[in-house]
């Protein structure tokens, strides 16, 4: 092979390239904007909520608003939370819930989206309720 074809082909897989990481590195910086503004408009004051009727419940949970992120924390145990979490690296941009919770001597962690395939903008107070009652059953449930 030639080295002009050569050297032409991989100018253009490197320019490729850099154009993709160009257009993730935007992607990503977009993601990261419309999460902040879901944890400021949507969730958090969901959380909240959500926290204060848990303890008029008789469930003692608290809000922490980590930098960049969101825990609904069982004050009961060290391990039991919830945590939420961008997942950029997914196509589109998702938010996603790290779930832990200790039964007994263990420690049970599940990590998944609040809603799969949505970006973070698009989710709903709706979603999120219905994603943090279902994450809530196994405190409640007892």
């Amino acid at each position: 092979m030639e080295i002009g074809i050569v050297r032409n082909r991989l100018t253009r897989a490197i320019a490729g390239a850099r154009e993709r990481t160009q257009q993730r590195r935007e992607r990503t910086v977009t993601a990261g904007r419309a999460y902040e503004q879901f944890l400021e408009v949507v969730a958090t004051p969901l959380a909240r909520q959500i926290a204060s009727s848990l303890k008029a419940e008789g469930y003692s949970f608290t809000v922490f608003t980590p930098g960049g992120g969101l825990r609904l924390a069982n004050d009961r145990g060290r391990d039991d939370f919830i945590e939420f979490a961008l997942d950029a690296a997914s196509e589109p941009a998702q938010v996603v819930c790290r779930v832990s919770h200790t039964h007994g001597s263990r420690t049970l962690s599940d990590e998944r989206p609040v809603k799969p395939h949505t970006p973070p903008d698009a989710l709903t107070e709706e979603d999120v309720l219905a994603f943090l009652l279902d994450a809530l059953e196994p405190w409640i449930e007892r």
